[in-house]
């Protein structure tokens, strides 16, 4: 599955309003909690792109840049939020990296037919997602405010978190130790075949997934310059 920059969940048209933008992420969030597949979570990160774009264009309008002061307090919240979800976009997208890596290290070593570095191989990727949950631990997912754009805005952060999160645990579950995992079905010679399509799969989709980070990041800070934009205004 390739990731592919195109918007075919909100309407194709100059401004996505409010309720478009809710109803997307109650879409999206029904997907997120009921999905079995990695594939469904690259599709979200794509959502999620959509989703920042809708709230960009709320964000810029004209009515959203006169700020009162009991708002402005509310933008200083979200601002610390937001930069704690880009360094959680920032440590995943390393993460899909490293781990790409190592499927591609397992590869090797099973073509080789080197169990031990096949086995250490699975031992790195398990660490890895480990050290993505203690990531998910120090984040906030919830923020209660009282402005709409920023309730949007904290939603959509909210939505990341689950999504990254959920993706993980599925990671997680891809390649198991010790008598089930796919490196023991690879060296099954009835098996060897699906087991090493399986983690060609597995590679071509956690690039996806690193891909798709890398375009929330990128939303993400836009959105941050547009908020602060609106703060120094």
């Amino acid at each position: 599955m390739a990731f592919h920059l195109r918007s075919i969940s909100l309407p194709s048209r100059p401004h996505a309003t409010e309720t478009e933008i809710e109803e997307e992420m109650l879409s999206l969030e029904a997907s997120i909690s009921s999905s079995t597949t990695i594939g469904t979570m690259c599709e979200g990160l794509r959502r999620l792109g959509d989703i920042y774009n809708g709230v960009e264009e709320i964000i810029c309008l004209p009515s959203s840049q006169v700020c009162p002061y009991h708002q402005r307090m509310v933008l200083d919240g979200e601002m610390e939020g937001s930069l704690e979800l880009l360094d959680l976009c920032g440590a995943m997208q390393e993460i899909f990296a490293e781990m790409k890596a190592i499927i591609q290290e397992l590869q090797v070593a099973l073509r080789k037919g080197d169990d031990a570095a096949a086995q250490a191989r699975i031992q790195s990727y398990t660490r890895l997602t480990k050290k993505a949950k203690n990531h998910f631990n120090k984040t906030a997912k919830k923020t209660s405010v009282d402005c709409r754009m920023v309730m949007l805005l904290a939603k959509a952060r909210e939505i990341s978190v689950s999504l990254l999160e959920s993706t993980f645990r599925l990671l997680s579950k891809q390649i198991e130790m010790p008598k089930q995992s796919l490196v023991s079905k690879a060296f099954h010679k009835k098996k060897s075949v699906v087991c090493k399509e399986q983690l060609l799969g597995l590679e071509c989709s956690i690039g996806d997934l690193e891909i798709g980070a890398g375009h929330l990041f990128r939303k993400l800070v836009q959105s941050r310059v547009s908020l602060l934009n609106i703060l120094s205004s």
